[in-house]
This record gives C-alpha cells, structure tokens and sequence, in this order.
C-alpha cells in the first residue's frame, strides 16, 4: 500500500457487550470511526486502525502489548467503581476493577508510550481518573451515556483528530458533535490530563490483578423480562438443565417422536418447550406452539377439536380448510385425523413439531381429556409405521399428575421422553447470580436459597429485583414470607387453591408446622408436590422451602 506501518500512529479500538447486559449498536461506532478515516486522506497517511470485538481480560492485556498503540478507545459497558465489563468465558460480563486497570496501565509505561485513552462507557470517570497519570490524556464519562450520544462524541472526535487537529480540540468537538444533534448529555464527557507529580507518586496495591475470573459486581442496565412468562429465546438468563436439553433436541429427530414435560407451574416447562421448537426449526422443521384450552370450546369433544385443528393451521400459517375434512357420518376423532394426515401433514413437506403446553388444565374435563389424549397416543403408535404420520413430533407439557382415569394403553403420559423439571441446583443459582452482575459471597447465596430454595421462578424475580436496586437482599428476606413481598400474588394464589380443598390445606399445615419430614397419604403427596409446595425426603414430605413455611405457617392458622 506504500504505507510506512512503523511510522505510522496506530488506534486500537476495543469493543465489548457482555450478553447480560443491555445490547449497544458498537459496530456502529467502529463503522462510524472507520469511515472518518477512509473519508480523510490525511488520516490514512498518518493513523492505522485495529480493531478488537467482544473482548475478554486476556484479550484486552495482549491486544495493548503486542500492537502498542497510541491512542486506545473503549466502547461497551462500565460501572463506575465496579469497573469496566468486559466479555467472559461464558459471553456474560466479567468487570476490569479501576485499582487493577490502573496497575496495567502504569506496567504498560516501560513498555511503550500512550497519547490518549477514550472510555467511551457510563460512569468511565471513575476508571479515567485511575489511569490518568500515565497517559497523557484521558476521556471518560461521569454519568450514563447514551448510545446514540457516545456514536456521535466518537463521530465529532475522530473526524476532528483525523484533520490534523491536537487532542483537546478533537474532545471539544467531540462534545459539541452531540449538543448539535440535540442530544442533552454533551456535558457528560470529561477530559483528563497526565499530572507527572502524581504518575511519580501515587502508590500501588498489590492485592489485585487484571483477571479473568468472574468478579463480578454491579453491571448497568439489567435487561427487563417478563418475569412471569418464559424465559425469551436468546435470553442471557436461561438456565440450562442437563440432559433435558439435549436429550429433547435428539429426540424431536427422531420420526414420530414425542417429548413430555412434567413440572410444577413456573418451573421452566414453557422456556424449554420454546427452545425444542427453536431447534427444530434450525433443523428446518415446521413448529407450532398450541395453548388452547379455552373454557368456552371444552363443552364437547366435537368443537374442541374443530377449534384444535383451527388452531394448529393458524399456527403453522396454512388455510384453515375443517369443512372440507370434516364428515357428519365420522366421529370428530376421526375427522381430526384426517385433517392432519390428508391436510395438515400432506400441505406441509417437512417433520412438523407440535407443542402443547400446560395440557393438565384440560384434566378438568375427563370427557374430552380421555378421548383427546386417546388420540395423541393413537397419532404416536401411527407414527411407527406410517410414513405420513413420522412428520409429526409432539411436545406435551403438564404441571400435575394424571388424575384423570386414563386407560393405560390410550395415554400419551407412558410412552416418549419424560422430561421432569426441578428446581435449580446451587451451582446453577451462583451462575445465575453472576449473569446479573451481582459479587455474592457463598453466604449470600446460601441465605437466599434458604429462603426460597432453587426455584426457578423465584430465583428470578428475586434476582431482578436485587440487580435492578429495587431492594436489598436483606429487605427482600424480610418481607418475602408476606403479601407485602414480591411474592405476594404467587403466595396468594397457592393459599385460595389450598382453601378450595380442605383436604389438602390440612395437609400443608402439618408439613410447616412439623420440624421434620411428615408421612402423608400419596394422593395428598402427590399433589403438593405437583404444586411445587413440597419436595420428597425419601418416603415422606417436607415444605420447599422457609418461603413456604414461614408464610402458609402464618395464614393457615388464621
């Protein structure tokens, strides 16, 4: 290119946007930065550009010493105090402490000699402010920051320093560059000076080192989920729970497969149910989630399951077509057949997964529950030889047990994968807690878990809150057993449920007023655990957890 590389002054942009925290648009800046430099043919002369995404600790120490550039900028995430958030291992934040950025940065002084450092990250003047003492300049910020406003600080400050002009011009410009989009946050860059007295001076701790083990504290913005729904396709708080998930994944490959998941209500069985579908997808397969136990079309077996078929072609985005395919002279059956075999699975030229979640709530009505599930079970057992009825996988997920008479030859509850879903363990509460940004000591985490065990739903909420400074891990502890809590609707409605049956509500009392296991009749076991009010210790039953004791302790007795 004719270009003399040694002479020239290199920029080494480094970029990272750990995946449990909120998604920032940094290709655009470095796009953004990129462009000034091609657009400047004086810049092309004097300044070569490298650029390092998604970076970890490792990565950010090697890049700086192998390229020794003059001029390093950082886009992503910061925390102030907390430091920097960097990429770890696993793709969730791992925080570069101010103490530890600053020790590498004056290690970095017998090295080779840095012009300027821009930390284009909230609250970065804490970290600015650190290193400033050996670098000759600095920009940090000393609030949040936008992101559209740190594109354009980065726009203005490069297409200035690219002109030829000094340092303290680009950053002037820089902050102007957002005051001219009418952006309110042209204040919030800092500019920061080396003072050669205080580089010569300033004492440094040795307890501390640049590492990538996963301190990690406080990240800014916390993703919002809705934390009473499932867990979103992508999410950087789904928890894996090994094998269910790969396991699932092998078995909707199989012809005439059939996957059914059984846990508690708000134990995960929706979020894993998604992420089968999602995979088969990946696998070209066609998926359809059903949830479609209206009360007003579980009057009979006929208009359930014309409204079944109904639905399933709106779900897979083909025509509803039920007159053509159902006879008056056939039971409704087999006019559901037929429109599957005839229609359904001849319209579409690839395996098809069905899912079906919460399908207990259809036990209510054994008419209709014994003939539908009759049927589910007679698609399966088709599927072994029917070359047609292969396509179809089905997912089926329910809470409770199956109270429901069925003839154990016509159920789909004794035949497929059975994936059961439990609480979350330890280790996967402190990964948990990790992803959202929060340094717990073990203590921490053991009190918590005391209070709610591993209860996935639970955990969550409790986790957001905590991570969002909502409330303290304390004050959550204190009020949570309470319908002042965070738990206050769930806790309420597994108190009318136990109400409505007087049987049962008996039976969860002697549990939170027993400091040992109880011995129960199965049925009621049975169901309390299917409430996800209990857990077995061997042949007798116990409450999950404090949450649970503390609270059904106090308002059973009333």
């Amino acid at each position: 290119m004719g270009r003399d590389l040694l002479s020239m002054k290199k920029i080494l942009i480094l970029t990272a946007n750990p995946t449990n925290t909120t998604p920032l648009r940094l290709s655009e800046e470095v796009r953004e930065i990129e462009a000034s430099w091609e657009r400047s043919p004086t810049a092309r002369k004097t300044f070569d550009i490298i650029v390092k995404q998604a970076v970890r600790p490792k990565e950010f120490r090697r890049a700086l010493i192998e390229n020794k550039p003059d001029i390093v900028h950082f886009a992503g995430h910061g925390g102030g105090e907390n430091g920097l958030a960097l990429m770890g291992d696993s793709g969730v934040a791992v925080l570069l402490k101010p103490a530890a950025l600053r020790r590498f940065f004056k290690g970095l002084q017998d090295i080779f000699h840095i012009n300027c450092v821009v930390l284009n990250a909230c609250y970065s003047e804490v970290q600015a402010n650190e290193i400033s003492p050996y670098v000759d300049c600095v920009v940090g910020m000393n609030q949040k920051i936008g992101d559209q406003a740190a594109r354009e600080f980065a726009i203005g400050f490069y297409d200035t320093l690219f002109a030829g002009e000094p340092i303290e011009t680009s950053f002037n410009i820089g902050c102007s560059a957002i005051e001219l989009e009418a952006i309110p946050e042209h204040l919030t860059p800092v500019l920061k000076q080396k003072d050669a007295e205080d580089a010569e001076t300033r004492p440094i701790e040795k307890e501390e080192q640049v590492t990538s083990q996963p301190a990690v504290a406080r990240v800014i913005d916390i993703p919002f989920e809705n934390l009473d729904g499932q867990v979103p396709l992508g999410s950087p708080f789904y928890v894996e729970r090994p094998p269910a998930e790969k396991d699932s994944f092998n078995a909707i490959q199989k012809k005439a497969g059939l996957i059914r998941i059984k846990a508690p209500r708000q134990m995960g069985k929706t979020s894993l149910m998604s992420r089968i579908l999602a995979e088969g997808e990946t696998l070209g397969y066609k998926s359809a989630m059903i949830n479609l136990w209206d009360k007003k079309f579980l009057d009979d077996i006929d208009t359930f399951l014309e409204y079944f078929c109904a639905c399933v072609s709106d779900e897979l985005g083909i025509e509803e077509k039920i007159d053509k395919y159902w006879k008056k002279r056939l039971g409704s059956q087999k006019n559901c057949s037929n429109y599957f075999q005839k229609y359904l699975l001849k319209e579409i030229d690839k395996p098809i997964i069905l899912g079906l979640d919460e399908v207990d709530r259809v036990f209510t009505h054994p008419e209709i529950a014994d003939d539908f599930f009759a049927l589910l079970r007679s698609w399966h057992e088709l599927g072994k030889n029917n070359d047609t009825w292969q396509k179809l996988r089905l997912v089926i997920s329910h809470s409770q047990e199956v109270y429901i008479p069925l003839n154990v030859n016509r159920s789909p509850f004794n035949v497929g994968l059975p994936i059961e879903l439990g609480e979350f363990t330890r280790e996967q509460v402190k990964d948990l807690v990790e992803r959202h940004g929060l340094d717990w000591s073990d203590a921490e985490v053991d009190r918590l878990m005391q209070m709610i065990d591993g209860h996935p739903y639970l955990i969550r909420v409790a986790l957001y809150q905590i991570a969002a400074n909502s409330m303290t891990l304390d004050k959550l502890l204190e009020i949570a057993p309470t319908e002042e809590g965070i738990y206050g609707d769930h806790l309420y409605r597994h108190l009318l449920l136990l109400e409505e049956n007087p049987r049962l509500r008996d039976a969860m009392l002697e549990l939170v007023e027993s400091d040992r296991p109880v011995r129960l009749a199965p049925v009621d076991s049975f169901k309390l655990k299917s409430m996800g009010l209990a857990k077995a210790v061997g042949n007798e039953l116990a409450p999950l957890c404090d949450l649970y004791r503390l609270y059904f302790g106090d308002r059973l007795n009333d």
